[in-house]
């Protein structure tokens, strides 16, 4: 069973969301933490709610579960101190992939990032994982769907413009980085698209669902 700690969310999550059960051909349990809102962990560096995370973390591994993600690569910063409590595996975020990535595809150059927010993703966040600012990195924009219901915790929205942003964002990626060999989903709303992406960029595309199902022990 695979743990997933949930940021307190409203909006659509379609199947490939991480916090969407049927993503996964494998049982997985959600444990959320209250209070904590996307802009509050983006934005705010999840700040004075460590703990509760910790705790939500540590209750999945006692329900028994084998290994743990997160449903916000933002939470990349607290890494060390949440995984330090815990006995089995933990990634905060697919920024877990990057010095994978680096060996593999020539550096960090080599290696995009889109993310939820260009502004808010920094160097304390990818040194964090072993990443590099030298990986060029592509946010959402601020005036999208994407921000209004994602970002903006809203419980509708056109997920179709929102998955259409996503790919755009990622063409845009590449298409002002064209040494990028492969391209990482820092946000965890992105893997539904994470096949689309591929085929429009011709790059790999890696995520934490990717990263979810290896821990596991199964292969993407």
């Amino acid at each position: 069973m695979l743990g997933i700690v949930m940021l307190d969310t409203v909006f659509p999550r379609p199947v490939g969301d991480i916090g969407n059960p049927a993503t996964f051909p494998f049982p997985v349990r959600l444990r959320k933490v209250s209070r904590a809102s996307p802009r509050k962990v983006i934005f705010e560096k999840a700040s004075g709610m460590v703990d509760d995370f910790v705790s939500a973390a540590q209750s999945l591994q006692a329900d028994g579960c084998k290994a743990i993600v997160t449903s916000c690569g933002f939470l990349a910063l607290h890494q060390q101190t949440i995984a330090a409590a815990l006995e089995i595996p933990f990634a905060s975020s697919s920024l877990c992939w990057l010095p994978t990535l680096y060996h593999a595809f020539g550096g960090a150059r080599h290696v995009g990032i889109l993310t939820a927010s260009g502004a808010s993703l920094g160097a304390a966040h990818l040194a964090a994982l072993g990443g590099s600012m030298d990986s060029p990195i592509v946010g959402m924009p601020v005036e999208s769907e994407f921000a209004r219901v994602i970002v903006g915790n809203q419980p509708e929205g056109d997920m179709d413009r929102v998955h259409a942003e996503m790919v755009a964002a990622a063409d845009h990626l590449v298409a002002t980085q064209p040494q990028v060999r492969a391209i990482l989903l820092e946000c965890t709303n992105m893997p539904p698209v994470a096949g689309l992406i591929a085929q429009r960029t011709g790059r790999p595309v890696f995520d934490l669902v990717g990263l979810a199902r290896q821990m596991m022990g199964l292969a993407p």
